[in-house]
């Protein structure tokens, strides 16, 4: 969860606390003491934004946030910071359209999933936690969990289970969704979590069945990796030289594209093999510092357990010119070809 994170097993059910994830971690891989201006594109709670400012009294924040509420929420902060931070309501996947009046700037942060704000809040629809209205929509508006529930076909819902919710028993789930909006319509998320519940083991103190559905549900209503996609395309464009792009992930499927986009902006693609000629590679527009991500400590998961899923990477803008949009993270970000993953649902 954005500034909290979610540890993927109790991202939707679970006690939800602002506790920025990996904040020192993040502060320093954007090298945020030293001044200058930043972008915190998942806005949220502000958490980062806040980490940020203490880095450096020099240091200012750009914060988009696609909810209105946190936009509304982070008044006071604004307000407090007196000129060091700007809050632009939008989707960080247009980042460089919304900061373009501020660009260049000296590092981007993005904290990928859901805020613990929207999952404290029923009405959101976001946690099976309180039973509220089937929503999970981040701007309040547009396609919702429930029109996606109660529409979608089996097989389209079985897909979004098990490729965004990596999910075993995604066609169980699809076909009981299918049967139960025969009878009546899916409103609720005490409905929904109930019907997963009867179709899915749970094991022993672990978490709750629904959880991997609500995750699944809530990355196709928001389009949570196509918006990461463009986000780190958008980060390239308005980084200047020798500025820093971090990225937190909670989920498998975000660090993949992360990791890709870094693997192939900082020239490390795979170039040919003995078998296949020798493939041409881009100049790098990035540098990775770190090999690998950084992941919290032992005494920062046992504080947060949302923490213990959490990797960081980042990298710092190189003078090279700004790269066409790689079409494999388009691919990463949708859903596959469903004759390839068919055999594994049940």
């Amino acid at each position: 969860m954005k500034g909290s994170g979610d540890g993927r097993t109790e991202a939707a059910g679970g006690p939800a606390r602002h506790v920025p994830v990996l904040l020192a971690e993040v502060c320093e891989a954007l090298s945020a003491g030293r001044g200058g201006l930043y972008v915190d594109g998942t806005f949220g709670a502000g958490g980062y934004t806040r980490g940020i400012l203490a880095s450096h009294a020099g240091t200012s924040v750009i914060g988009i946030d696609r909810d209105p509420s946190a936009i509304r929420r982070g008044d006071m902060l604004v307000r407090q910071a007196r000129g060091r931070v700007t809050l632009v309501e939008g989707r960080f996947g247009n980042l460089d359209e919304l900061v373009s009046e501020w660009a260049p700037v000296d590092g981007v942060v993005l904290d990928i999933g859901v805020s613990s704000m929207q999952i404290d809040e029923a009405e959101r629809g976001f946690s099976f936690r309180f039973d509220g209205p089937l929503d999970m929509r981040m701007e309040q508006a547009g396609r919702s969990a429930a029109d996606l529930v109660n529409e979608a076909t089996e097989a389209e819902l079985a897909d979004i289970i098990f490729h965004y919710g990596e999910e075993r028993r995604s066609r169980a789930i699809a076909r009981a969704i299918i049967e139960a909006r025969r009878k009546s319509p899916l409103t609720t998320t005490k409905q929904l979590a109930d019907l997963v519940a009867a179709h899915v083991w749970a094991e022993p103190g672990g978490a709750h069945p629904a959880t991997r559905v609500f995750q699944a549900l809530r990355i196709a209503v928001n389009d949570e990796l196509g918006e990461l996609v463009r986000a780190l395309h958008a980060a390239e464009k308005v980084l200047k030289p020798g500025g820093r792009l971090a990225v937190v992930t909670f989920h498998s499927l975000e660090d993949r594209i992360v990791k890709q986009f870094f693997t192939a902006r900082t020239g490390r693609t795979p170039t040919g093999s003995r078998h296949l000629p020798m493939m041409a590679v881009p100049e790098a527009t990035f540098v990775a510092p770190a090999k690998g991500p950084i992941v919290p400590t032992d005494k920062e998961v046992a504080a947060n357990p949302r923490a213990r899923s959490a990797k960081l990477r980042y990298a710092v803008r190189s003078e090279v010119a700004p790269l066409p949009p790689l079409d494999s993270l388009d691919i990463l970000a949708g859903l596959p070809d469903r004759s390839r993953s068919r055999g594994e649902r049940r």
